[in-house]
């Protein structure tokens, strides 16, 4: 006619009658008069705190007296975050709108709640509880963190937050982390540091109809990213085609004589046109260059004939001009020994030390005094 039902210290049991809800069972023996076998009872370990029971919203809406004796009652609004702790340790992260019971016994409950309307960054020493850091991105400590976005943003760089497709704030370098619920979060670095942009191929027609083909090289960096961002999606593609532009007006209204005698010329007015369309994008150009200019191959051999032409003239210049040196060098020499005997003697000598110079042996008649008067003689015809 009786039965006896045990519960432990560590346990609570649910006592149903036939399917339907009667009581909360403490610890001990429970006596009940159940002459049909109707009653049963549903066990719960007091080591998982967490009541998810069908019964629970049941409890929440009828049985205020039964959830302020049993259990630990966390109810959030649609802009709260909830921090669970269990014996003063971080468990868990709960959702916005949540309505969850927690078993009162021997683990010490307590909560904490986060107002997520307009301020959702995450704390730093909270992050470091939520979130862990590795080489692939964050994992997460604690039931529920998923939901954190966590961010790195590397040193020399600048983080822009997006959130819901809307530019908010910069991340200065260092990890951040933000509330997600209801939210799309995403993060694009900016490097401040110099930045190069390669401009290659770009085939222009010069003033005189010349095809070239010219490679262009820019060093620039952000001085204002907020302002670049709000100015353009994509800065460094606008800067792109503005140097494309740039390098068209430079090439496309001189001719090719100009290019090829001036090489600094397109640099300037790249540079010029460049900074005057940067103003107000917060970007600016440090240093702009041309790498390469490439011909076509017929003008390559035309130019090369040119400069062939133009190096003979240059050399037949120059072998005129000693040739004409060296005459009036020789025209000297003879006015001087015209007038001084003794010069004219020494031109003989010297004249007389190189012959030596390339004979072996030499037969002198008539004795010194004829090698040193009669070997020179100067007739005039």
């Amino acid at each position: 006619m009786f039965r006896t039902f045990l519960v432990k210290k560590d346990e609570r049991a649910l006592l149903f009658n036939r399917g339907d809800f009667v009581q909360v069972l403490g610890p001990g023996e429970h006596l009940k008069f159940d002459p049909m076998q109707r009653l049963s009872i549903e066990k719960f370990s007091l080591t998982q705190t967490a009541f998810t029971h069908r019964l629970a919203e049941y409890f929440i809406n009828s049985e205020t007296q039964l959830v302020e004796r049993e259990f630990y009652l966390i109810k959030l609004a649609n802009d709260q975050v909830g921090l669970r702790y269990e014996n003063g340790l971080l468990v868990e992260v709960l959702a916005p709108n949540t309505r969850r019971l927690y078993w009162k016994g021997f683990v010490e409950l307590t909560h904490k709640v986060v107002n997520i309307a307009t301020d959702f960054r995450v704390e730093e020493n909270l992050a470091k509880q939520l979130l862990e850091s590795s080489e692939t991105g964050f994992k997460a400590r604690v039931t529920g963190a998923a939901q954190v976005f966590g961010v790195k943003v590397p040193e020399y760089n600048l983080g822009i937050l997006f959130v819901d497709g809307k530019r908010t704030v910069s991340l200065e370098p260092g990890v951040h982390a933000f509330w997600r619920f209801g939210r799309d979060l995403q993060v694009q670095f900016v490097d401040l540091r110099l930045q190069v942009l390669e401009v290659a191929g770009q085939e222009i027609l010069t003033r005189d109809k010349v095809a070239l083909r010219v490679n262009l090289t820019a060093g620039y960096r952000f001085t204002d990213v907020q302002a670049a961002f709000a100015q353009q999606a994509k800065p460094a593609e606008f800067l792109y085609k503005e140097l494309q532009f740039g390098l068209r007006a430079a090439v496309g209204t001189r001719t090719l004589d100009e290019i090829l005698e001036n090489k600094t010329l397109i640099d300037d007015v790249v540079k010029t046109y460049i900074a005057k369309r940067l103003e107000g994008f917060g970007l600016e150009l440090e240093s702009v260059g041309v790498k390469d200019i490439i011909l076509p191959g017929d003008m390559k051999t035309l130019l090369a004939k040119v400069v062939e032409a133009e190096k003979i003239a240059q050399a037949n210049v120059i072998r005129r001009r000693e040739e004409t040196a060296a005459t009036r060098s020789l025209l000297n020499t003879a006015m001087v020994m015209e007038k001084n005997p003794t010069a004219l003697r020494l031109k003989e000598l010297e004249a007389l030390e190189k012959v030596s110079e390339k004979i072996d042996k030499i037969s002198v008649f008539g004795g010194l005094d004829a090698v040193l008067k009669d070997l020179v003689k100067i007739r005039p015809q």
